[in-house]
């Protein structure tokens, strides 16, 4: 029997992944073999595989705009008491002038993985046998891959997790091998199915985003909102058939697979990384996946049996 932790991606929002991730190694004691992730899951699953449950806290408790914009396209103001996001025009010509090919640049965040997912800990996972599979998309083959920790070297795999978060055109480009790489999931948001071609036979899947679509957006106010919008839009609908076919693909094996939604909308923007919310949206976390622990707990009552 294999087991797996698959988290999607939904940059800020990881910090809910990370809370019900709490609640199901710590509480439930759930031993998996296999973790994906991806973008911020991927930035997750280093430090899930290893139980380093409180340093990952500490990470995604603490996290802020310039932990991961070398150059920010970005301008966050608040309006009735609300964050609201527009460009930082400034910004983006500079990286124009300077030849670049994003509004803005991630490296920061290139930096942030290696202090945090260090060589030691990428052995490690080696050592005890488990298996990290980070999402990337190839946008010069126009096909998604998957990295696994059993075959990459400890830089290439840092590569990959920085490539994986990157949300062009706002973040940086992963230029590799002759190659570019962004988002993985511009291809695959929550990659199910490669889990259970990997052999799963049970998964945990974290997805955030809520269950049915909650949400009616604000119209477009230029051409920056408006790309993020219907990038938004395409990523939903990924992530829509990416969880079909998992689910089809996990009745045709005989896999057992169990969804984790956010009960809520937890931001309009997954880029805005506010250290005060993330902290808030893990506590939700992890006591939604207790609720529902507990709700799925009380349905099966042995008493019952034994009148």
């Amino acid at each position: 029997m294999k087991k797996a932790l698959v988290i999607s991606g939904g940059g800020s929002k990881g910090a809910f992944a990370g809370g019900v991730a709490e609640y199901l190694l710590k509480v439930k004691k759930n031993n998996y073999d296999l973790f994906l992730g991806t973008s911020t899951g991927s930035l997750m699953v280093s430090h899930l595989s290893l139980g380093m449950i409180n340093e990952l806290k500490e990470l995604y408790t603490n996290v802020n705009q310039e932990s991961i914009f070398s150059n920010n396209p970005f301008r966050i103001k608040k309006v009735n008491g609300e964050k609201v996001i527009s460009i930082k025009h400034i910004n983006t010509l500079w990286n124009f002038m300077n030849g670049r090919k994003t509004f803005g640049e991630s490296r920061n965040l290139r930096r942030l993985i290696n202090e945090n997912i260090t060589e030691k800990m990428f052995h490690e996972i080696t050592q005890r046998n488990k298996e990290v599979v980070i999402t990337v998309s190839n946008l010069s083959t126009s096909q998604v891959e998957y990295k696994s920790s059993k075959n990459q070297l400890y830089l290439d795999f840092c590569d990959w997790i920085w490539g994986s978060c990157n949300y062009v055109p706002f973040m940086s480009l992963l230029e590799k091998n002759g190659q570019q790489y962004a988002d993985g999931g511009f291809g695959c948001l929550i990659p199910i199915r490669e889990a259970i071609e990997r052999g799963a036979t049970e998964i945990d899947a974290i997805i955030l985003e809520t269950e049915v679509t909650q949400l009616n957006r604000m119209p477009a106010k230029n051409p920056f909102s408006l790309l993020m919008d219907v990038q938004e839009f395409m990523m939903e609908h990924v992530e829509k058939h990416n969880i079909t076919i998992g689910k089809l693909y996990a009745k045709q094996r005989d896999v057992k697979l169990n969804l984790y939604y956010t009960p809520t909308v937890l931001t309009t923007n997954s880029l805005v990384f506010d250290a005060e919310k993330m902290t808030q949206w893990w506590s939700s976390g992890y006591h939604y996946a207790q609720k529902r622990n507990d709700e799925n707990t009380s349905e099966f009552r042995p008493d019952i049996l034994e009148r």
